[in-house]
C-alpha cells in the first residue's frame, strides 16, 4: 500500500494545486513512482483520457509533474456547474446525473465505495499518493459528510500539511482559524503548515512563524514564495482573467463567458512573446483585436444570450463584418451557427437564433461525445488556407450536434480514439474569416499556433517571423521542473519525508 499525505488549504486558491503538483515532481525526482488523488473536483477545465473518461484537468496537471498517465481514479467525482445551483456529477468519467447543490449533498455519501475503489488502485500501483484536499476543512456547516478533506484524510489515513495564502493577507489568522474549529482527531491529523505566496524578505516573517507554532503546536515546515510558473491553474479563481495588459504585436481576445469552460485550451498563445491574450467580459474591453475566441462552455445557450444581452454579440458581429478572424471552440462553436435547438432540457430547453456566423444548426442530445482525437485541418481556401494540412490533436466533450447546411466545407479530418481504430469523421466548419470546432487542445500543437500568428500578421502586413510557437509539452516539463526546485529550496522536505513515513 502507497504512503499517503495530504494537501488541505484554508481557503479556495490558498495554492494547494501547485503544491500538489511540486511535491509530485520532488517524489518522482527523487525514484518514487507517484500519483495524485482528489476525491471530488470541482470545475468547468476538464479531459478526455485515453478511454474516453472525463475528469478534471488539475489531476491531469498533477499526473503530468508526477511523470505518469492521467486515469479517471486520480478524480472519481467531478461536479461541473451548470447555474449558480446545480451540478453535472460525474462518477469515474461518466456522467451521473445532473443535481440541485442540496440533493447532491444528501447524495454524496454513496459515493464513499467509489472514491475508496478508485484510491485503493492507485495505492496498489504506487509508492506515495498526493491528495487534494478542496476549499477549506472548517467549513462547519459540511464537515458532518465530508468526502473530501478531513473526512477523505481519515479514510485514507494521509497526515495533513495545511496551507495558508499570505498574499490575500490574514494568513496567521487563517492557519490558527481553521486550526481551532477542526476537531481534536482532524487536529491531530495535521502534521505541518505551509505559507504560500511569500514576497519579501522571510527574515521579517521569522517572528510571526514562530508564534504560529506556539500557538498552534504545529511546526511550519515552509513558507513558499510567489511564483509565477505556467501551468494550469484551477477554474473558479484563476488570476488569469484579471490580468490587464496592453495590446501585443498581435492580439487575441478571449470572450469571458458567464460559464466559460476549458480555457487552458489558449494557454499556448501566453507563451508566445509579442502575442497578448486578453479575456473580455465587457464591451469597452474589446477593442479592436486580430482574433477574437469564443470558448467553450457548461451553458452555452445562457452564455449566448448573455453575450446578446450585454453588447458582446453585436461587437464580435460588427467584428467579423469587418474582417477579424472569430474562432469558435466547442460552445463557442455552436454559438456560431444559425440555431441552437435543447430539446431534451440540457441546458435550459428551447430553441434559439445563434449568430449567423456559419450555417449550421446545433440540436443537444442527451448523450455527451467524450472521445479523444487525432487529425488534420481540411483544405481551407481563402482567411485559412495556409492551416490546409495542418495536424492536430486533441479531445471533444460536449453535449451537443452540429449539422452543416448544403455549400459549407468541414475545418477538420479526425481519427476518433475508440474500440474502432479506424473510424474517421469530418467536424467544424469556416466561412470566410470564421472558423469553428469542436476540439479541445487544438492550439497544442506548435505548428497550429505558429500558423495562425503568421495568419494574423499577414493580414496587418507585419514581420511575425520571430513570434514562434513552442513544443508546450517540453515548455510544461521545465515548468514542473523549476517548481520542484523552488519548493526544494524554501520547504523542509526532511521533515515532509518524515510526516510521510510516520503516517497518523
Amino acid at each position: 500500500m502507497a504512503k499517503a499525505i495530504m494537501i488541505q488549504g484554508t481557503m479556495s486558491n490558498a495554492g494547494k494545486s501547485l503544491l500538489a503538483a511540486g511535491l509530485c515532481r520532488i517524489f518522482r525526482q527523487d525514484g518514487y513512482s507517484v500519483a495524485p488523488f482528489k476525491s471530488q473536483n470541482m470545475a468547468l477545465n476538464s479531459f478526455i483520457t485515453e478511454e474516453g473518461l472525463e475528469m478534471g484537468r488539475a489531476q491531469v496537471m498533477q499526473a503530468e509533474a508526477a511523470g505518469i498517465r492521467p486515469s479517471v481514479k486520480m478524480n472519481p467525482i467531478l461536479l461541473k456547474p451548470t447555474n449558480d445551483v446545480g451540478s453535472q456529477v460525474i462518477v469515474n468519467g461518466e456522467v451521473l446525473g445532473t443535481m440541485s447543490a442540496r440533493d447532491y449533498f444528501k447524495y454524496k455519501k454513496k459515493l464513499v465505495p467509489d472514491i475508496m475503489k478508485a484510491y485503493q488502485e492507485l495505492s496498489d500501483e504506487y509508492d506515495i499518493i498526493v491528495i487534494e484536499g478542496a476549499g477549506s476543512p472548517a467549513e462547519i456547516n459540511l464537515k458532518n459528510d465530508d468526502i473530501v478533506n478531513m473526512g477523505m484524510a481519515k479514510m485514507a489515513k494521509a497526515p495533513v500539511l495545511l496551507v495558508g495564502d499570505i498574499d490575500r493577507g490574514g494568513v496567521f489568522a487563517q492557519l490558527i482559524g481553521t486550526v481551532d474549529l477542526l476537531e481534536p482527531s482532524e487536529r491531530d491529523m495535521v502534521k505541518g503548515l505551509i505559507i504560500n505566496k511569500f514576497r519579501g524578505d522571510k527574515t521579517i516573517l521569522d517572528p510571526g512563524v514562530k508564534m504560529l507554532e506556539e500557538r498552534s503546536h504545529i511546526p511550519v515546515v515552509g513558507v513558499a514564495p510567489y511564483m509565477n510558473i505556467q501551468v494550469e491553474d484551477e477554474d473558479s479563481l484563476t488570476e488569469r482573467f484579471d490580468r490587464k495588459q496592453p495590446a501585443g504585436l498581435i492580439d487575441i481576445a478571449v470572450i469571458r463567458v458567464p460559464r466559460i469552460s476549458n480555457f487552458t485550451d489558449f494557454n499556448p498563445f501566453e507563451s508566445v512573446e509579442g502575442v497578448s491574450l486578453r479575456y473580455v467580459q465587457h464591451v469597452s474591453e474589446l477593442k479592436n483585436p486580430d482574433m477574437i475566441i469564443l470558448p467553450g462552455t457548461k451553458n452555452t445557450m445562457e452564455d449566448l444570450l448573455w453575450m446578446r444581452e450585454n453588447g458582446l454579440e453585436a461587437a464580435v458581429l460588427k467584428a467579423a463584418a469587418a474582417g477579424c478572424i472569430v474562432f469558435g471552440i466547442c460552445g463557442g462553436y455552436q454559438m456560431l451557427g444559425d440555431t441552437l435547438s435543447d430539446p431534451y432540457h440540457v441546458e435550459a430547453g428551447g430553441k434559439i437564433r445563434g449568430m449567423g456566423l456559419l450555417p449550421m444548426d446545433t440540436v443537444f442530445a442527451s448523450k455527451k461525445t467524450r472521445t479523444r482525437v487525432t487529425g488534420q485541418f481540411l483544405p481551407m481556401p481563402g482567411t485559412f488556407a495556409a492551416l490546409s494540412g495542418v495536424s492536430l490533436e486533441g479531445y471533444e466533450i460536449h453535449m451537443g450536434e452540429s449539422v452543416r447546411k448544403e455549400g459549407i466545407l468541414p475545418a477538420t479530418k479526425l481519427m476518433v480514439a475508440g474500440n474502432q481504430p479506424e473510424e474517421k469523421k469530418t467536424e467544424g466548419a469556416f466561412h470566410e474569416n470564421v472558423c469553428g470546432t469542436y476540439v479541445h487542445g487544438v492550439f497544442d500543437k506548435e505548428e497550429v499556433v505558429e500558423t495562425l500568428i503568421r495568419i494574423l500578421g499577414e493580414r496587418k502586413g507585419i514581420d511575425v517571423s520571430s513570434m514562434t510557437g513552442i513544443d508546450f509539452a517540453a515548455f510544461k516539463e521545465t515548468q514542473y521542473n523549476i517548481l520542484a526546485a523552488e519548493l526544494r529550496k524554501h520547504l523542509d522536505m526532511k521533515k515532509i519525508y518524515s510526516i510521510l513515513e510516520e503516517g497518523v
